[in-house]
């Protein structure tokens, strides 16, 4: 089964690649992807990790507060879309 990670406070300049690298070392890795503006393409600073559950709450204790590209990162289980 697959969760899904909410990652906040992420550097602007940060790409997909790099997010993944990142969470990679913790636990196993399904995807991740940045969330952008629909009109500029920007990086709005913050995406999603779909991690395997049995590494969810390991990478979120190991990443929740760790510094990323110069700033402190909050992680959590992301909610459902409504």
């Amino acid at each position: 089964m697959v969760r899904t990670l909410y990652v906040g406070n992420l550097p602007w300049t940060t790409k997909s690649e790099d997010l993944i690298a990142a969470f990679t070392q913790h636990g196993e890795i399904v995807s991740g992807r940045i969330i952008t503006d629909r009109e500029t393409g920007r990086s709005r600073g913050f995406g999603f990790v779909e991690v395997g559950d049995e590494d969810a709450e390991k990478i979120i204790d190991a990443m929740n507060g760790a510094e990323f590209g110069g700033r402190v990162l909050t992680v959590s289980e992301a909610k459902a879309r409504q």
